[in-house]
């Protein structure tokens, strides 16, 4: 999947102008730094689901990225408490992604983030669509490619931590391709 080519001012979220204007496709990007820890403090790249959930109205500079338990977050949450007013780190499978986002939204979570469970896809995105059930869900979800969200997972559980904190949306646009951190596993 090319990530060039026409339409880059749609490749970022956080361009205001653009999203009003032509709204998000699937073939879109959306970028988020993890600050904390610092081990993998690289700028992730995430798709935006195609046809449900909504758009990030603000940037949030600090903000906890928490792994869901159970990760499919397929039904109650046992640490829900800690995903309201935060975004949720979540595994594919189980359930369909929209349920997904919708145990997100119900226990108060700003965002969901679904990581592949394939560990070892660090290039293919898949495209997260309405689960045919009527129902809807208002946050934002975004797909992460399953090297990403199990090394994510992987250094929380090295460092003992509950969470990360990341930055989302980031302008990728405004930071010298030199400095670009994404992270090394799935340079491209």
């Amino acid at each position: 999947m090319s990530r060039g080519g026409a339409g880059w001012c749609c490749l970022v979220l956080w361009l205001p102008a653009c999203v009003a204007a032509h709204g998000l496709r699937i073939h879109d990007y959306l970028y988020f730094q993890v600050l904390s820890p610092g081990d993998i403090r690289y700028i992730f790249t995430a798709t935006p689901a195609k046809d449900f959930g909504g758009i990030f109205h603000t940037r949030y500079e600090q903000i906890h990225l928490v792994p869901a338990e159970p990760p499919e977050a397929c039904g109650e949450l046992s640490n829900g408490f800690f995903i309201q007013d935060q975004i949720a780190l979540v595994e594919r499978g189980g359930c369909s992604f929209l349920s997904k986002t919708r145990v997100v939204q119900e226990h108060g979570g700003r965002a969901v983030i679904i990581s592949d469970n394939a560990v070892d896809n660090d290039s293919f995105y898949v495209e997260m669509i309405q689960d045919s059930t009527q129902r809807t869900a208002d946050i934002p979800a975004l797909f992460l490619l399953g090297r990403d969200g199990y090394m994510i997972r992987r250094s929380l559980e090295q460092h003992g931590l509950p969470w990360a904190i990341i930055s989302i949306p980031v302008n990728v646009t405004s930071i010298p391709t030199f400095e670009l951190l994404q992270p090394p596993w799935t340079l491209w």
